[in-house]
């Protein structure tokens, strides 16, 4: 399906008089050397449509920018034209309604698991009490029941990726933002966390948003796979995971939609190498 086939069936699939939960329309980033004011198009012409509640991933080459979309998409970059809306309104900045999680760990050493997930609402000012309740609930909720009083360096790196995911849910965002959370994880942790996931998706009833350069783990998760063009960015497959929740990797069903994805992204790959080498030669 190409980009504007899956835009219009995003838009035709939507609750008559719905707004769609994110609506991305032409969107171009560039970036400009400060020094040299040479100029990189990193994402052109990118158009998407995402439903309230999906869970959808996106694949693509090494370096094409895929978490660049998703840093416009937080608000912690400006677009350069075209325009990203969420709920009708356009994005212009960061917002509690975006939680995001990053490969990277990012918690404070000196600070408690409960203390970590509470600081984004101590910074809110909520008062400690209705925080803590807050914060404990998603503890429990990603299986850190226990660990409330531990300190980061005490625990696996699964477990500080729970922490990192709980912490951005107990701001209660409306959509949560995946930048390869999983990509510091051995294999093992990786696929208890991918599970972890999944039930955590069905238990919060939030839109969910998941770069990630494996298909295998994009094809068990979520919703919808959009699979990028090497640099400059723009959509070029849109493809519905058709099978029902909790999945089995060696379904069938899912091992061919992996061998379909992963053609796609592979010619994706094969072109941009070739450029590359036009390029230089």
């Amino acid at each position: 399906m190409n980009v504007d086939d899956a835009v219009k069936a995003g838009m035709a699939s939507a609750t008559p008089g719905h707004v769609p939960k994110i609506i991305v329309r032409n969107l171009k980033k560039i970036f400009v050397n400060p020094e040299t004011g040479a100029e990189v198009v990193a994402i052109e012409n990118l158009n998407l449509t995402i439903h309230d509640r999906e869970f959808v991933a996106i694949v693509g080459p090494s370096g094409c920018g895929k978490s660049t979309f998703l840093y416009l998409l937080a608000g912690f970059e400006p677009i350069t034209s075209g325009s990203i809306a969420m709920d009708g309104v356009d994005i212009t900045g960061p917002g509690p309604d975006r939680g995001i999680v990053f490969q990277e760990f990012v918690l404070y050493p000196w600070r408690t698991v409960l203390r970590n997930i509470t600081l984004g609402l101590e910074i809110r000012k909520m008062p400690r009490s209705e925080a803590g309740d807050r914060a404990r609930k998603w503890i429990r909720l990603t299986g850190l029941s226990g660990f409330e009083n531990a300190y980061p360096a005490t625990l696996s790196g699964g477990m500080k990726q729970r922490v990192a995911i709980a912490r951005a849910l107990a701001y209660d965002p409306e959509v949560l933002l995946l930048d390869e959370p999983f990509g510091a994880l051995d294999v093992q942790t990786k696929n208890y966390m991918i599970g972890d996931l999944q039930n955590l998706w069905q238990e919060a009833n939030k839109t969910i948003l998941l770069v990630t350069h494996s298909v295998s783990e994009a094809i068990r998760m979520a919703d919808r796979i959009v699979v990028f063009r090497a640099r400059p960015s723009c959509v070029i497959q849109d493809e519905k995971i058709d099978v029902l929740h909790p999945r089995d990797p060696l379904d069938p069903r899912l091992i061919e939609y992996q061998r379909k994805i992963t053609r796609v992204l592979s010619a994706e790959v094969d072109k941009a190498m070739r450029r590359e080498h036009e390029a230089k030669g």
